[in-house]
């Protein structure tokens, strides 16, 4: 005994000083881990020996999408309807008796746009020339009335400064004398030879011809664009809503008290139809400049106060009501 155990002794301390090599370290691990699948592996086959797809993997075809076989009723999709762009917004009522009244009281076109408005600019000039006119005309109708704005034009015109190479050359004090006393004159006798310069490098001496190139020129916004496409090029792309245009349409319930021109000229294109959207500007101008003006309209000539939400709310007091607002100060 005391032999054999001298000698484990021994075989325990000799294998204590001889370090093992990796390879012997790898040959042990690799056994360990290959006998769990055998044990698992026997437990299946044994458990059910009848069934073996139950125990193997699914391979990855399986969870493919496939088509069902069973044919399922289709179902039926409505399309999509815009009706309700059109519900929102309903005609005013009575509008076309309105309209109607309005064109018999503006019959005689006596109003300063039916002579002097943009659209009669430069019209024994070619069309190329004309077109420029009106542009310009636009330009400086803004804040102006339309007396003043055909004065500049003609004084332009008797100058021979309405082309764009004459405006690309003149000084701009020259220009700035001849256009006064419109509205920011100095601002757009600048703007003037900035749509010259243009007209000249990018259009060949014309005006463009899209709304979205007229809104780039600078001076030039959708009141004035509108006009020059539905003038100069006779392409209707929206109303001309200028302040009376604005107001009038306010006044007579058109729009819902909308604030800027802009809204106004959105607000009454989803109801009014398109053939009366060249011709309601100068109607409305007209009818602003000589009965519905902006300060005491004259509501007691108007033939359709009737129907007008707004009238004589803010017509020219009587001598009575001026008596009683005085005596109510006292």
């Amino acid at each position: 005994m005391h032999t054999r155990a001298t000698s484990v002794k021994a075989e325990m301390a000799s294998s204590e000083h001889s370090p093992k090599t990796k390879s012997d370290i790898l040959v042990f691990v690799r056994k360990k881990r290959s006998r769990k699948p055998q044990v698992i592996a026997e437990n299946i086959v044994k458990v059910e020996p009848q069934d073996q797809k139950l125990g193997s993997l699914p391979d990855i075809e399986d969870f493919a999408y496939k088509k069902p076989n069973i044919d399922l009723p289709q179902r039926k999709f409505r399309p999509v309807s815009n009706d309700y762009n059109k519900t929102e917004v309903t005609q005013p009522s009575n509008w076309v008796k309105v309209l109607e009244g309005i064109r018999e009281m503006r019959s005689l076109e006596d109003a300063p746009v039916d002579s002097m408005g943009c659209e009669k600019a430069g019209n024994s000039l070619p069309p190329k020339e004309r077109r420029f006119a009106v542009l310009i005309s636009s330009l400086l109708s803004s804040q102006t009335k339309d007396n003043v704005t055909h004065g500049a034009i003609q004084r332009l015109l008797d100058s021979n400064l309405l082309k764009p190479e004459a405006i690309d050359n003149a000084d701009e004090s020259t220009i700035k004398k001849l256009i006064y006393p419109v509205g920011f004159y100095t601002r757009k006798a600048s703007n003037m030879k900035k749509i010259a310069k243009i007209s000249l490098l990018n259009y060949h001496g014309d005006i463009p011809n899209t709304l979205e190139a007229l809104l780039s020129l600078p001076g030039i916004g959708p009141k004035m664009a509108h006009l020059v496409m539905n003038v100069a090029w006779n392409n209707v792309q929206g109303i001309c809503v200028d302040t009376h245009v604005h107001r009038i349409c306010n006044r007579l319930g058109w729009v819902k008290q909308t604030k800027t021109p802009e809204q106004t000229r959105e607000g009454l294109q989803k109801w009014l139809p398109k053939e009366e959207w060249v011709l309601i500007n100068p109607l409305l101008v007209g009818f602003g400049q000589t009965i519905c003006t902006p300060l005491r309209p004259s509501c007691s000539l108007c033939t359709v106060s009737g129907l007008c939400p707004s009238a004589f709310q803010e017509a020219t007091p009587t001598k009575k009501s001026r008596m009683k607002t005085k005596l109510g100060e006292s």
